[in-house]
C-alpha cells in the first residue's frame, strides 16, 4: 500500500505532537505552569498602558524564565499561525470549491503573512529602542505589545504605541512592560 506525501507527513507530526505531549506532562517541570511560578501577592505586580500597580512584596523572576515565556509564547503564536495557513492551503488545493472561496483563502494566507512580517518588524524596531526583548501578537482587532525593560514610564509607552500605529494602522494597541531585576 502506498501512501501519499501528506498522510506521511500528518502522521508524523501527530506522533511528534503525542511524544511531546507525553513529555510535557511527566516533565518535573510542569509545576512551573508557564514558565515562571509566582505567588498570589505577586500577580497584583502589573504593568498595563504604562501605568504600574505594585503589590506588598517584590517579587524576583529571573530572566531566564521571562525569555523561555516569550520563546514559548511566539512559538504558540507561530503553531497556531502554521496550522490554520496549512488549513488554508487544503482550502486553496481543494478542486470543488468555487473561485470566491480559494481567493478569500489565499488573501487569508497574505494577511497572515503580513502580519506576522508586522510583528516581527516592530519587534526589531522596539529592541532597537534599547529594550531587553519585545513580543508582539495581532489576534483581531487588537495588538498586544509585551516589553521586557529595566524601567518604564508612560512617555515610553506613548513612544511605542506611536510605533504600533504608524505600522499597523488602525488596530487597538496594548503595551505592557515586564520589569526584570
Amino acid at each position: 500500500m502506498l501512501l501519499k506525501k501528506q498522510t506521511v507527513w500528518l502522521l508524523t507530526m501527530l506522533s511528534l505532537v503525542v511524544v511531546l505531549s507525553v513529555y510535557y506532562i511527566t516533565s518535573p517541570e510542569q509545576q512551573m505552569n508557564n514558565m515562571a511560578t509566582v505567588d498570589e501577592k505577586s500577580k497584583e505586580d502589573s504593568t498595563v498602558n504604562g501605568e504600574s500597580k505594585t503589590g506588598s512584596e517584590d517579587t524576583v523572576i529571573s530572566s531566564t524564565a521571562s525569555d523561555e515565556m516569550f520563546e514559548a509564547l511566539r512559538l504558540e503564536l507561530d503553531e497556531e499561525r502554521s496550522r490554520l495557513k496549512e488549513e488554508l492551503e487544503t482550502t486553496v488545493a481543494s478542486t470543488d470549491l468555487p473561485t470566491e472561496d480559494i481567493n478569500a483563502a489565499l488573501d487569508k494566507i497574505k494577511e497572515l503573512d503580513d502580519i506576522s512580517k508586522s510583528e516581527a518588524y516592530l519587534e526589531t524596531m522596539i529592541v532597537a529602542m534599547d529594550y531587553e526583548d519585545a513580543l508582539v501578537r495581532v489576534s483581531g482587532d487588537e495588538v498586544r505589545v509585551t516589553v521586557k525593560a529595566s524601567s518604564h514610564s508612560p512617555a515610553a509607552a506613548n513612544e511605542i504605541l506611536k510605533l504600533v500605529r504608524s505600522e499597523l494602522g488602525g488596530l487597538k494597541p496594548v503595551v505592557q512592560f515586564q520589569i526584570s531585576k
